[in-house]
């Protein structure tokens, strides 16, 4: 079977098939790539292990070592270290032996590819202007021989008429004669070129067509047989060390072996053995005939008494050690915010600012308006914008979700080369005949124009990317609740303070001052003594969900297709509208993934502060 014989017209499916056998094998190669890392990785790692287990010099450990089970652990730890390095063999071996020779054979094959393809190209096109050349002669005979037909009726008009003069007769007689010669010519052209045609014909399909599919067959086959062989060697590889590990699983059951519990228990007897004799029976003393019986009822009674009251007044003055703990309470958690650096509990805390006003706060998060395409709204066809407008929200998030990373990367790129040049520029300075400084300075410049390039860039990115997620209505609510935490990490920070006291205290005692005692009682509740003073939003109409949303930002709220939920917010212009689930939760949708069913006697939402 020969696809030139038998897939003769088929060269497109055959390029296609071609160049996925290739990435198949490309796609192969970066599987042995990270297997190759993940068997360094691992090597490394046990290593590592190894070496924290390691005894070390001059320590404890090492006298530790004289106990069989010590010295068998040693010897565990010694093989699980060979056993990484026959790790490393594999990565090596799959590196230089599979990555290495297949990369080579991959960029021949692409050469071999791309030259097949490109003569079976120009064959091609030589056959379509053959096939073009064909019918322009067939054309051209076609018309002249229409001409001539027009030619011969005329004249045999001309002669049928009794009027027309002999001289006009003759004229039409020479003028269709002409014709008549010029589609014989042209019949010949035709002829001649048809012929040429069909021998072109039957080499392209027969000959050179063949002998091109033919190459590709062969390439394609060597490929096949290339990447089985790589399988093969892919398992030698694996084999060939399997030996050496089990050497060292061997090792370590030995080592295993030879623990002995007896051994051990003797040589912690030769480590401890005092070699002193037990004592002896205690001889029993009587002092019985010395002692008086003086002791009178009363006297014993008042003792008694006088140790209750001892032990009364020891309690009470320790009751009073401690009369801070009993009344303090533990300090407030402190509220969620996300995970940007400003909200670090261990970081800088930022300056306590004044408070504004919670209607201040919420016209602020209505102020903000994102722009959330509809699936109904969406532009089909033409070039792609800037902003992928163009595609469904969670494509569309997808996309500047990428372009945000690699613009990232991109600037780690740039600033990596800059501290490089950097360092070089510091080291020309310090010695001169190194080098100029200045030949660095205008490449720093360059860097740095791109850095700021790059981030204006990641900005506009990260704009139209919270602009799909919804960030934007919440931007101006979270900086205030990050200054809260601030507040709140402030004013719990004397009560971690206390209880360091408390705990490095020798006696157990307190021994703070007043002052302590002031701050710890110091808690700003402003904040959330607002937000406890605001009254439900009455419902307004409903509505039912178009789209699923997701709802992950701060603010929003999640819904799935299909849900009927409460309006209690209508639109105000920023594409957002508020709904309620259930008494708990309420959030902020957009108005495009929503149709609304708002009461009849409701005019509009109300904001109630």
């Amino acid at each position: 079977m020969s696809w030139g014989t038998e897939l003769w017209d088929q060269f497109d499916n055959l390029e296609k098939h071609t160049q996925w056998g290739i990435e198949v094998l490309e796609k192969y190669i970066k599987f042995v790539k990270e297997r190759a890392e993940i068997e360094i990785n691992y090597a490394k790692q046990l290593r590592n292990l190894s070496k924290k287990y390691q005894t070390k010099k001059n320590s404890k450990e090492e006298e530790e070592s004289k106990y069989t089970s010590c010295k068998a652990f040693q010897t565990t730890l010694n093989e699980m270290n060979d056993y990484a390095g026959q790790h490393e063999v594999v990565s090596e071996n799959m590196t230089s032996m599979i990555m290495a020779e297949l990369t080579r054979f991959v960029q021949e094959l692409k050469q071999e590819r791309k030259s097949n393809f490109h003569e079976g190209r120009k064959a091609q096109q030589h056959m379509e202007t053959c096939w073009k050349q064909l019918e322009s002669s067939k054309r051209r005979f076609e018309r002249d021989c229409k001409e001539a037909e027009r030619a011969q009726q005329y004249f045999e008009r001309m002669d049928a008429d009794i009027n027309v003069t002999k001289a006009d007769v003759e004229k039409a007689r020479q003028q269709a004669q002409i014709r008549h010669q010029m589609a014989d010519d042209s019949k010949g052209d035709y002829s001649s070129v048809l012929q040429k045609f069909n021998h072109e014909q039957q080499e392209h399909y027969h000959t050179h067509i063949p002998s091109i599919f033919q190459k590709l067959q062969d390439m394609e086959e060597k490929r096949i047989v290339r990447l089985g062989d790589s399988l093969k060697t892919y398992a030698d590889i694996d084999r060939q060390v399997v030996p050496i590990i089990g050497k060292c699983l061997d090792g370590i059951t030995k080592s295993a072996d030879s623990i002995n519990g007896k051994q051990d228990s003797q040589t912690v007897i030769e480590s401890f053995k005092s070699g002193f004799e037990p004592p002896g029976d205690v001889d029993f003393e009587d002092f019985t005939q010395s002692i008086k019986r003086t002791v009178s009822d009363t006297s014993l009674t008042n003792s008694r008494a006088d140790g209750k009251s001892e032990l009364k007044i020891s309690g009470k003055s320790r009751g009073k050690l401690w009369p801070f703990i009993k009344k303090n309470k533990p300090p407030p958690p402190p509220p969620a915010s996300d995970s940007s650096p400003s909200a670090v509990p261990n970081g800088p805390q930022s300056p306590k600012q004044q408070k504004e006003p919670l209607s201040h706060r919420l016209n602020d998060f209505m102020t903000s308006k994102p722009k959330i395409h509809c699936f109904r709204s969406l532009k089909r066809g033409g070039a792609t914008p800037e902003d992928f407008s163009n595609l469904p929200p969670e494509q569309r998030r997808k996309k500047l979700q990428q372009k945000v990373d690699e613009l990232n990367k991109d600037i780690q790129k740039e600033i990596d080369q800059r501290d490089a040049l950097t360092k070089m520029k510091d080291v020309y300075m310090k010695n001169p005949q190194m080098g100029d400084p200045a030949s660095v300075a205008q490449r720093l410049i360059e860097i740095s124009n791109n850095i700021e390039k790059l981030r204006v860039e990641v900005q506009k990115f990260e704009g139209w990317l919270a602009e799909v997620e919804g960030r934007l209505p919440a931007r101006n609510d979270n900086s205030r609740r990050q200054s809260a935490l601030y507040e709140t990490q402030n004013a719990t920070t004397p009560v971690s303070n206390c209880a360091q006291d408390r705990e490095s205290s020798p006696d157990g005692s307190y021994t703070e001052d007043q002052s302590q005692e002031t701050e710890v009682k110091v808690t700003p509740t402003e904040f959330d003594d607002d937000f406890d003073d605001e009254e439900p939003l009455p419902t307004i109409g409903t509505c039912k969900a178009l789209y699923p949303f997701d709802g992950e930002n701060e603010g929003t709220i999640s819904v799935a297709e299909g849900e009927v939920l409460s309006v209690i917010e209508e639109d105000k212009g920023d594409g957002w509208t508020r709904i309620r689930r259930n008494e708990e939760e309420e959030g902020y949708v957009p108005t495009s993934y929503i149709e609304v069913y708002l009461d009849k006697n409701t005019k509009g939402a109300k904001t109630y502060i």
